[in-house]
């Protein structure tokens, strides 16, 4: 759906976006001046006589921050007052950039002076490609959000040069940093120009590693190189193998070669079976910000590049939406509550790069990193989220994620529509939806049933209705003739759960998490009254109390479990000893607090971690320690 077309009411997601847009983007264009990333683009205009400065791949935080910017100016939500600063930013910013364009449609910052003669020669690294990408992907943004044609008309007379400079019997093209794949696609489904998804088609295809003169090793690591239908697991790069599977998702949309949707099922498998973070976060290595091997999960030494849960949500949306099937849904929605959402502070201006699932209380948050791809991409997600909500099909409407918010579009056959939620999502499982029809007419309305409910129920017009043959982790299809005001309530289970992994991740066996709804739990010790995290253990067969904290973390539902702390510090204990004396070790009992892991290192710097320690008690066949009573309504 196009973001015009939902307003998003009061709630979980538009309080994000409010600090997104009022905090986030003002500050960072702010640091984007202050590190010379728009200078880079004056001084060739003869602006400024400063050296460049910032990684050769700078010019694309720039455009990633005019593209969120363009989706906050197509927001229903952004004041006048806001959209008026930043129509003025993005016009200022696109005088610059139109300025350091040449002739011949070659625009970059970096490899201009004494590096022009090194220009598309250094394609494993240069980010060329990639620059490009978020170019047409910003100038597409703005011209969907005003119509305004300045900077896209700048991308394609760069991609027109691209084109027809490189490609089968051209010279050799690769990217690097795949992104360029998806504007390709987006630039076709823009202008209808064949060439584009062509290009797109060239740079899949693998066929330039022997003149490119690529090494497996290059090829593993960025994602691309050879052909992209040989592909059967990931590996490498985190962030670049799912922009790869993003534009290979793009490119099959609209070309139907069934070999690409081979490999992407096979992708998707070895990703949500193997290779994917229970928050959604993606990449275990810092070495080259990698996938590891299967199961290879470690807590604390998790990457987990905010990078690459955006591009976990960017993937699965668009398998979402080239399928209907309900578990992309689940994945984009887990990696975006959790894995996203934690990579920008409540405040709007403090991001996280990597997103660990445990750590000593390490600072986790930055202003700025030298390398800050990340603050502008969560942004552009952020701004561009409205258009997630909804999505069309032949014979209806689909709801894909649960909101406060407005729908106001159009059927397939061109009716008017209107859908209204009304909801306390994540925190409750209640929704209210009314659809509003321009006049009666039958269609589909398709509710999703998250994965993680147990049990669903769903009343319209008051009288329950049949799931048929609907199961958690699908949508439920509500065909009938819908009139003006017919209401729907669906009601989804949101007890908490206890969580535990395949025992092939070593790194969390024997260990719990817990979660509720959409989102993934976590301990901070500045929560546990004083008590090391490292010697405490959760007893996840006990009960578990909610409890509403408006005055924490901007309002939050923090969850209460029994646990045990060593009465003698673990950091105490000897090295090794015997098993015995280990599990018998005096502890008594604590009340253990989690809050939201999208909201750890809020505070002061703290200790945390997802997966705790299991009690010894832990797995007792009546689900209840000895002589523990369940209390009433448990």
């Amino acid at each position: 759906m196009p973001v015009q077309s939902v307003r998003l009411g009061d709630g979980f997601w538009s309080a994000r976006r409010k600090v997104t847009t009022e905090r986030s983007l003002p500050t960072l264009l702010d640091l984007l001046e202050e590190h010379g990333v728009v200078d880079n683009f004056r001084r060739l205009a003869g602006r400024s006589d400063l050296p460049r400065k910032g990684p050769l791949y700078t010019d694309s935080d720039l455009y990633k921050w005019i593209e969120a910017a363009a989706w906050a100016l197509a927001s229903n939500e952004t004041s006048a007052a806001d959209k008026q600063k930043l129509h003025g930013d993005i016009e200022s910013l696109t005088t610059h950039i139109l300025a350091a364009q040449e002739p011949s449609g070659y625009l970059n910052t970096y490899y201009v002076g004494d590096k022009a003669r090194l220009r598309f020669t250094e394609l494993t690294r240069s980010h060329e490609g990639y620059c490009l990408g978020h170019l047409l992907q910003a100038g597409i943004a703005y011209y969907r959000a005003t119509g305004s044609r300045r900077l896209l008309d700048a991308g394609i007379r760069f991609a027109d040069y691209v084109v027809d400079e490189f490609g089968p019997g051209k010279r050799p093209f690769v990217t690097g940093h795949p992104e360029l794949e998806m504007a390709m696609v987006e630039l076709y489904r823009t202008t209808l120009e064949t060439k584009y998804l062509d290009f797109a088609r060239y740079l899949f295809s693998g066929v330039e590693k022997d003149r490119l003169k690529l090494r497996d090793s290059d090829m593993r690591y960025m994602f691309s190189g050879k052909p992209f239908v040989s592909r059967t697991e990931f590996e490498g790069h985190a962030v670049r193998a799912l922009y790869a599977a993003s534009g290979a998702t793009d490119y099959f949309t609209e070309a139907g070669d069934p070999a690409f949707k081979r490999t992407l099922d096979l992708l998707w498998t070895d990703l949500t079976m193997r290779k994917m973070y229970i928050t959604g976060g993606v990449g275990s290595r810092s070495g080259g910000e990698s996938f590891g091997d299967p199961y290879e999960l470690p807590s604390e030494q998790a990457y987990a590049e905010t990078c690459a849960s955006i591009a976990n949500v960017m993937w699965n949306f668009r398998m979402l939406t080239l399928t209907g099937d309900a578990r992309y849904a689940d994945v984009l929605e887990r990696a975006l509550y959790n894995g996203v959402n934690s990579g920008m502070s409540l405040s709007g201006n403090l991001y996280c790069y990597r997103n660990p699932l445990s750590s000593n209380g390490e600072k986790l948050r930055s202003p700025w990193y030298d390398t800050t791809c990340c603050p502008p991409n969560i942004e552009r997600l952020f701004e561009s989220l409205p258009g997630y909500f909804y999505a069309l099909s032949r014979d209806g409407v689909y709801v894909n994620l649960y909101h406060n918010s407005e729908l106001d579009w159009h059927l397939e056959d061109g009716a008017g529509i209107k859908i209204t939620q009304a909801t306390n999502y994540p925190w409750s499982g209640d929704v209210k939806l009314t659809i509003d029809p321009a006049r009666s007419a039958a269609f589909t309305v398709y509710l999703r049933w998250p994965g993680w409910a147990p049990t669903a129920e769903v009343l319209v017009n008051g009288q329950p209705v049949s799931l048929g043959a609907a199961r958690r982790g699908s949508y439920i299809a509500l065909s009938r003739s819908w009139n003006p005001g017919d209401a729907i309530s669906l009601s989804l289970s949101m007890q908490p759960t206890a969580m535990a992994a395949n025992p092939r991740v070593t790194d969390t066996y024997g260990r719990v998490a817990l979660q509720r709804g959409p989102l993934v739990y976590a301990l901070e010790q500045v929560d546990q009254g004083g008590l090391p995290l490292s010697d405490l253990f959760i007893r996840p067969a006990t009960p578990i109390t909610v409890e509403s904290r408006r005055d924490l973390l901007g309002g939050i539902t923090v969850l209460k479990i029994s646990g045990q702390a060593a009465e003698r510090s673990i950091s105490e204990e000897p090295l090794y000893q015997p098993l015995t004396a280990m599990a018998n070790r005096a502890k008594r009992l604590v009340t253990l607090t989690f809050i939201p892991y999208y909201a750890i290192g809020n505070r002061e710097p703290s200790p945390m971690e997802v997966w705790v320690p299991a009690a010894k008690d832990a797995f007792v066949s009546s689900g209840l320690p000895a002589g523990e009573k369940r209390p009433a309504g448990q």
